[in-house]
């Protein structure tokens, strides 16, 4: 056995003897977890996770959600790949160097890189495939992500060919990457799906349909076999994988399911290894039968409400924005509707090394205080009780959010007198409808950052980013979001941030409630399982061990 996978054991086989009783129902023979040495490996290396909502598309250029990227890191390698801590290593790139002006990369791809066919990944399908991501024609609402490559931003407005793109391949294993301004986290944004390369030939011989079980080929540890939808989808082990001799997993099943109950019942039965959530409504019985499986980590993330800004009621109306925001107790929210060790939200940025959070005045009263100024705000915005508000609030199909937005909609009740109608829909639809902005109002939403960085939020709600559902459009907050992206400085650049912020929160498109955590069943046999703050877990990186 390789000597890094026993180091990783190490934390997993500290409580190697574990009983997985948890109920009268659910008694079973201790065996020890790792057998007799507790680092013993299962014979059947099958890893079945719980996947959330079903993803919208295999395509990394075209994915949006957690779930799809839950998947695609699997499926393909980026030329660099995120570490439990944050930091970036080589991935299908071996090695790098950066100009002195930090403007070109140069990387040297790894020699033996083969896609799942066999053919060997060369530094022209890098090209191919960083065109193909920028090309409006890809119909990609990512694309914004690769603006600090040299001309990506002309080419995704189509003003300029995507063969115009600063990406050069040098020599088959040679690829060159030039910026159009120093870009301090260009190396974490490259762990992003929308970097990953694509397999030239399939994607011109099967156009929309590459990325379906049968024609997708892919660079990464695993490969697609099949896809059925609202089932399951299977990945097994790609033979042709540069370091495949270090994987030990041979076969993933992502099952997308939806609601937490169904999800409990399912690991409870064995049918799981690993949930994506929990509900918390489940969290007291968990931390009660199962607090040894129960993982609860920071998250990169903010979970928030968006506002459509571009049409009634909210279109031209701040202080109505502001009200209903200021009606909402996030301490009663993370307290008592999601109780995972949430932290309330009055700001966009969660914490994060380098940067402070920019909060509102009224983040430090009372919430009667909060309350009344909501009342005066909701008065002044030309509602009152009197003539009660009529808003929708849509969410994705979740128990979690239905709770939550329950929650909120008797909030907005009580304090302002509104009315909110709940709606709930299938993940493709719900994105569809929010992008669309044809009849949205509120809506549910969450950002999860790409990379440790600040702008990884700030440049969602830029006007021209493809994921700004609300509509926001401010030239202030575009020129500093701008100006940010090309400063070289980094005190100054953080400052540029920590402005927008201001002008975003001041202006409020969107309603902060809470900063994520994770909190998830973990199997005591899942080995090399690694909490971190971005919630990655390639399975090449995971085993399971005897049990």
């Amino acid at each position: 056995m390789h000597s890094h996978r026993l180091s990783l054991m190490g934390a997993v086989l500290a409580a190697a003897l574990f009983t997985a009783g948890c109920g009268p129902a659910e008694q079973r023979t201790a065996v020890p977890i790792g057998g007799a040495s507790g680092a013993e490996l299962a014979e059947r290396q099958v890893f079945r996770r719980g996947n959330g909502a079903e993803p919208e598309t295999l395509d990394p250029h075209r994915a949006t959600s957690v779930t799809a990227g839950n998947i695609a890191r699997d499926l393909f390698e980026g030329l660099t790949e995120m570490t439990p801590d944050g930091s970036v290593k080589p991935a299908a790139a071996e090695s790098w160097t950066i100009s002195e002006d930090s403007l070109v990369y140069t990387f040297r791809l790894r020699s033996g890189a083969r896609w799942s066919n066999g053919d060997p990944v060369t530094a022209g399908d890098w090209l191919f495939s960083l065109r193909r991501a920028v090309d409006p024609a890809t119909l990609s609402d990512y694309a914004a992500i690769l603006y600090p490559i040299e001309g990506a931003r002309a080419i995704v407005a189509g003003e300029a060919a995507p063969d115009t793109l600063g990406v050069q391949a040098l020599d088959e294993q040679t690829l060159e990457i030039r910026l159009a301004a120093p870009t301090p986290y260009f190396l974490g944004l490259l762990t992003h799906s929308m970097s990953y390369p694509v397999h030239p030939p399939s994607v011109e011989r099967h156009g929309e349909r590459y990325a379906r079980a049968g024609n997708l080929v892919s660079n990464g540890a695993y490969q697609l076999t099949e896809w059925v939808v609202q089932s399951h989808i299977r990945a097994v082990r790609n033979p042709y994988y540069w370091n495949d001799a270090e994987t030990v997993i041979n076969e993933v099943w992502y099952y997308p399911i939806d609601n937490q109950d169904a999800e409990l019942r399912r690991y409870r039965t064995g049918e799981l290894d690993m949930t994506e959530k929990v509900s918390s409504r489940q969290v007291d019985w968990i931390q009660r039968n199962l607090a040894d499986e129960f993982v609860i980590s920071p998250y990169f993330g903010t979970y928030y409400y968006g506002l459509n800004v571009t049409r009634a009621p909210f279109q031209g109306n701040r202080e109505l924005r502001l009200a209903l925001s200021m009606a909402i107790d996030r301490d009663v929210i993370t307290e008592r509707i999601s109780g995972t060790g949430e932290i309330p939200a009055y700001s966009w940025v969660p914490p994060i090394p380098g940067y402070t959070q920019q909060l509102p005045e009224w983040a430090g009263w009372t919430q009667a205080e909060r309350e009344a100024e909501a009342r005066r705000l909701f008065e002044q915005s030309g509602h009152a009780a009197e003539s009660p508000l009529v808003l929708e609030l849509i969410y994705n199909t979740d128990d979690n959010h239905r709770r939550l937005a329950t929650a909120i909609a008797s909030m907005w009740q009580e304090v302002l007198g509104v009315e909110t109608r709940l709606s709930n829909q299938e993940w493709k639809v719900f994105l569809q409808t929010r992008r669309e902005r044809r009849q949205t109002q509120v809506f549910r939403s969450g950002w999860i950052g790409d990379y440790l960085d600040a702008f990884t939020f700030t440049e969602l709600l830029h006007s021209t980013y493809g994921l700004n559902d609300t509509g926001y459009a401010s030239e202030r907050y575009d020129e500093l979001v701008d100006t940010a992206a090309l400063e070289a400085d980094p005190a100054r650049r953080r400052a540029l941030l920590e402005e927008a912020e201001r002008v975003l929160i001041d202006d409020h498109p969107i309603i902060p409630l809470y900063f994520y955590v994770t909190a998830r069943l973990v199997k005591p046999w899942v080995g090399g399982y690694v909490p971190n703050i971005m919630d990655q877990h390639y399975t090449k990186n995971l085993y399971i061990l005897k049990h």
